[in-house]
């Protein structure tokens, strides 16, 4: 079944792959702090979508899409095109690369996430198989 991305049902079916996969719970092992992901419109999109993953120790509590008006205050909040993320999660654009050139906006600790390239790493190989579809 293909998801579309950005969605609440794309964010829940990456959890499901992120609980199942060994390798992101081995590299994710350390991580502690909770991710919300802004994906600025393009194309079709009319407006901002906001999703939010609990990571937590390797596994993701939780994962949904956060309505606008919902207030929340992640540990991490990554904002960026739509195309960027799209770049990312088809394995086309490092994580940590396109937060290096501003492709990807944070706000949060920049050292925790530089100390954990390969927990970003597996998390963006587990949304790879995903099937995703994106607006045009």
């Amino acid at each position: 079944m293909a998801y579309l991305f950005p969605s609440d049902a794309w964010a829940k079916a990456l959890m499901e792959v992120l609980n199942a996969s060994e390798a992101y719970a081995q590299a994710a092992k350390n991580w502690e702090g909770d991710c919300f992901f802004t994906i600025e419109p393009e194309g079709s999109m009319t407006r901002p979508v906001n999703l939010w993953f609990d990571l937590w120790h390797g596994k993701c509590r939780a994962a949904r899409e956060i309505p606008p008006e919902e207030e929340v205050t992640p540990a991490f909040r990554f904002s960026g095109k739509l195309s960027v993320y799209q770049k990312i999660f088809e394995g086309k654009l490092d994580p940590i690369k396109a937060l290096m050139t501003r492709q990807l906006k944070l706000q949060g600790d920049m050292k925790a996430i530089m100390r954990a390239p390969k927990a970003a790493q597996e998390l963006v190989r587990c949304a790879t198989q995903v099937e995703t579809v994106y607006p045009e």
